[in-house]
């Protein structure tokens, strides 16, 4: 027999001053002093420990827009990165239900990177082991730091684009009933996550700036864990436009194309389980190598950014704050502000993901393939890829016709994982998803009532 593990409800990741005060209070503490204290469960929020949404809002003389564009930032979740959030979401859900035990079950955790971080992290704190299938070829940075968290790798062939070959992986483990897999791509715990958390913390975020409302949300789409947010941002301010970015390298959703890039934790060849199509407004490219400039430009270009306007102590904080997919959701977010014409007024939500740590062996490469980065160089690169930034690439999901044919592709992508095609067409219901978010307050007390419990 084992004890439920002691974590947040949802609830209490979106206010996380609503947990009992005294493990508030640890919580806060030990995000700062120990890392691997299960209390850090608590600070698994997109708050700090004053309750404010930890944002920024980019200077006009680095976007070259007139709207706002407010980034959420990633970095101060534990182990680094927001994927940490769902990943204890579906951990928590099986451990109440009983699905899995602590000491008994080993969680699998498919993933190109930060989700398996994640869910090496969380099952540390959580008393699991891990397995985290994944391709052999992602950022050095991202093996560490899962072996820092006790997380045992199982490496398939491949790339960003090859995260297909992890799932089969993961088909293949899921044979052993001692493993439990926290199937991102498909477990609507990753839906009810980011719609509930991110998604209410992002319309907090906005109530100083601009005009109070979100005219737009822009988010790279892996498992479109991240985009449902946006349901909750639609739900709030009907006007807003929900816009899935993919590699321009990888147009899956666009054109039911595949391809290798360079933008890690997105792109993954398919349509996910998860991603509500009803909402998906726009899907928009971005360059791959755009967003590893644009992170280079943000890391080691402080003076071009200073020289374009940024004040110092600005430019400076930059340097740890983003990924490359965080450049690549800024870079998507500045050409929808451009493609949509908003206004001084006008808000656009983007997130990052997390932040550069795991990013040093990216860079180097990119020094490899670019012998000249010098900041005549940057400077070039930031007006192209920020001022410059084109309206090209911009595809209208908003047509019965555009929506038919994701289902058609979402069909294709899932019945050779075993699901119906009855079953698919519920997804096209609206009432499917709003049914799965309104499960919340049953799961806030669930975890209340289980949580510390002895199984």
């Amino acid at each position: 027999m084992g004890n439920v593990p002691f974590g947040p409800t949802y609830e209490e990741m979106l206010y996380p001053d609503k947990a009992p005060s005294d493990i508030r209070q640890k919580a806060i503490k030990a995000h700062k002093e120990d890392e691997m204290d299960p209390v850090n469960l608590f600070n698994i929020t997109w708050k700090d420990e004053n309750n404010q949404v930890r944002k920024i809002v980019l200077p006009k003389e680095l976007t070259g827009v007139e709207a706002n564009i407010v980034v959420m930032l990633g970095t101060d979740f534990p182990s680094g990165a927001h994927k940490v959030g769902p990943a204890y979401s579906m951990l928590m859900e099986a451990s109440v239900d009983g699905i899995v035990e602590p000491g008994k079950n080993t969680i699998l955790g498919p993933s190109t990177g930060n989700f398996g971080i994640g869910t090496a992290y969380i099952s540390n704190l959580m008393g699991y082991k891990a397995i985290v299938p994944m391709p052999d070829n992602m950022s050095k940075e991202r093996y560490e730091r899962i072996q820092q968290y006790g997380g045992e790798l199982d490496l398939t062939p491949g790339t960003e684009s090859d995260v297909i070959l992890t799932v089969y992986r993961t088909i293949e483990l899921k044979k052993n009933p001692i493993n439990y897999s926290l199937d991102q791509f498909e477990l609507m715990s990753n839906y009810r996550f980011h719609r509930y958390v991110t998604g209410n913390s992002a319309i907090k975020a906005v109530e100083d700036v601009g005009n109070g409302r979100i005219a737009c949300y822009a988010v790279c789409v892996g498992t479109a864990g991240t985009f449902a947010a946006g349901d909750e941002m639609k739900k709030a301010f009907p006007e807003c436009k929900l816009v899935a970015l993919e590699p321009y390298e990888c147009p899956t959703l666009t054109k039911d194309a595949r391809g290798q890039h360079r933008i890690e934790g997105i792109g993954d060849k398919l349509c996910s389980l998860i991603q509500n199509i009803n909402n998906t407004d726009f899907v928009t490219l971005v360059h791959d190598d755009d967003a590893v400039k644009a992170l280079k430009i943000m890391r080691d270009g402080i003076d071009v950014l200073v020289k374009m306007g940024v004040n110092p102590e600005v430019a400076e904080t930059y340097k740890d704050l983003f990924g490359v997919s965080g450049m690549a959701n800024i870079i998507g977010a500045i050409k929808m502000a451009k493609y949509l014409k908003l206004g001084p007024g006008d808000n656009v939500v983007t997130i990052a993901t997390d932040g550069f740590d795991r990013y040093h062996s990216v860079i180097e490469e990119l020094e490899q393939r670019y012998l000249e980065t010098e900041d005549f160089v940057l400077e070039r690169w930031a007006k192209d890829i920020f001022i410059d930034a084109s309206e090209d690439n911009v595809h209208d999901f908003r047509t019965p016709k555009a929506k038919e044919r994701l289902y058609e592709q979402k069909e294709q992508d899932w019945v050779r994982f075993g699901y119906s095609k009855e079953f698919l067409e519920t997804l096209k219901d609206q009432d499917y998803w709003e049914d799965e978010y309104n499960k919340i307050p049953e799961w806030n007390e669930k975890i209340k009532t289980m949580r510390g419990k002895t199984i």
